[in-house]
């Protein structure tokens, strides 16, 4: 089985079940809403102990359960320009705001980049009259260059 064909099968389990994905990081434990859903759609891996929940949880075999622990081939999007109309909009924004998030990040810090490795994510719903908002907040270290 590959990855890409495991996570068709969590996500079919899930669906099958009427899960959301807070309930089945509930189940899981060890870690945040977003890293646990992105290690079950393929971009992280998780540890042996949420592995075996996660198998438990998804009826999975021994292989599978052995597949979401191994590293894996992170940033597997189907397409170099995204399809997805809510993917695509992540794309659009770093082409209209890319230049400007990248002159105010290396202004305020140096000549570096923002770690997507040291890294943290958090996802809210905020109301609002207009219509709900999705509050995105990113968190990564910031990485000096390095001159030689």
């Amino acid at each position: 089985m590959t990855r890409d064909e495991l996570t068709r099968k969590i996500l079919s389990t899930k669906r099958a079940k009427g899960l959301s994905w807070k309930t089945i990081v509930a189940e899981i434990g060890g870690g945040s809403v977003v890293y646990l859903t992105a290690a079950l759609m393929g971009q992280m891996k998780l540890h042996p102990e949420q592995a075996d929940r996660a198998a438990k949880l998804f009826a999975l075999g021994e292989d599978e359960m052995r597949l979401l622990q191994e590293i894996p081939y992170r940033g597997s999007l189907p397409s170099v320009v995204p399809t997805d109309p809510l993917i695509y909009r992540f794309y659009e924004l770093v082409q209209v705001y890319g230049t400007t998030w990248k002159e105010l990040i290396q202004e305020e810090f140096g000549d570096g980049i923002m770690s997507a490795i040291d890294f943290d994510m958090a996802i809210e719903r905020q109301p609002d009259p207009k219509g709900d908002r999705v509050k995105l907040t990113l968190s990564g270290k910031f990485l000096p260059y390095k001159e030689y």
